[in-house]
């Protein structure tokens, strides 16, 4: 199968090719296609032909976003509205993903994908805006939901992710506050990229929520990553409201993955897990 991977270089984009190794990959450079221009993503599928386009490219700085409406609706709406036009004209499934931030955290229980979607923040609403506008063009889709990433190649957009923070803090000796009033899953992109894999064999299109098994706090979560380490570093849990940000956070982002457990494809591991296998590749990775 050809695949067009948008983001290839990126923290999800790097597992992704690693998960896909037996396709033929099509991996453009970021700056040779920009996403907003019509014209050029036209040119581009055109000219490959793949039968699958997959798109990890977002502007994803959440607070940020707050400031720069303008370029969140463009990069997480409009470029996404682009890609499925032109995947619909060469007839390409198109992958894309979204996130845990579509929802406002008051249910209180896990998010299936049929649940209302409310947005508390700017980059929660853009994502939501680039899901509507690319299953309203074309329906040989995959909106994928997903929550909390950390992967090897970490977040370029983000200059790294939560786990490589939290080590890179307690090597420091600094002292750490994590909130413990924001519950999610924290979800590794090696798992995400083999579940991804998996569903572009099949036609079950539309909205599918991938997440690791379980859920925990982001100060639970940094809790787990020192004691795996055997590390003790000086960490004491916060408030959202102490932690202020530009962007309100939901206290409650759990996705269900209900549609892969109906198909009998939820076979993600428990976050636990997950990092366990993340941190001990990390050990044996040259330079860690």
């Amino acid at each position: 199968m050809k695949i067009l991977l948008l983001g290839a270089s990126g923290q999800l984009g790097t597992d992704l090719a690693e998960a896909l190794s037996g396709h033929h990959l099509v991996a453009p450079p970021r700056q040779s296609l920009d996403l907003l221009q019509f014209d050029r993503v036209h040119q581009v599928l055109r000219s490959e032909r793949p039968q699958v386009v997959i798109n990890t490219a977002a502007f994803h700085r959440v607070d940020d976003c707050e400031s720069r409406v303008s370029t969140a609706f463009e990069v997480n709406g409009e470029a996404v509205r682009n890609l499925a036009l032109a995947a619909r004209d060469i007839e390409a499934v198109l992958v894309h993903y979204s996130t845990d931030y579509v929802f406002d955290g008051s249910s209180g229980r896990p998010h299936r994908e049929d649940d209302l979607a409310r947005p508390l923040n700017v980059y929660g609403a853009s994502k939501l805006a680039g899901e509507h506008l690319a299953a309203s063009v074309w329906e040989k889709h995959f909106l994928i939901r997903t929550s909390g990433l950390y992967g090897r190649a970490g977040s370029s957009g983000k200059g790294g992710n939560f786990v490589e923070t939290m080590i890179r803090k307690a090597l420091a000796k600094e002292s750490i506050r994590v909130v413990d009033d924001q519950r999610l899953t924290p979800t590794s992109t090696r798992e995400l990229s083999r579940a991804t894999a998996a569903l572009i064999e099949t036609s079950h299109y539309g909205l599918f929520h991938v997440t690791s098994k379980g859920n925990c706090t982001w100060y639970e979560f940094a809790g787990e990553i020192f004691r795996l380490l055997g590390l003790e570093p000086d960490l004491t849990p916060t408030t959202s409201d102490a932690f202020a940000t530009a962007a309100r956070r939901p206290a409650y982002s759990v996705l269900a993955n209900h549609r892969l457990d109906e198909l009998g494809m939820d076979d993600l591991k428990h976050w636990r897990d997950a990092l366990h296998e993340y941190l001990s590749d990390r050990i044996r990775r040259p330079g860690a």
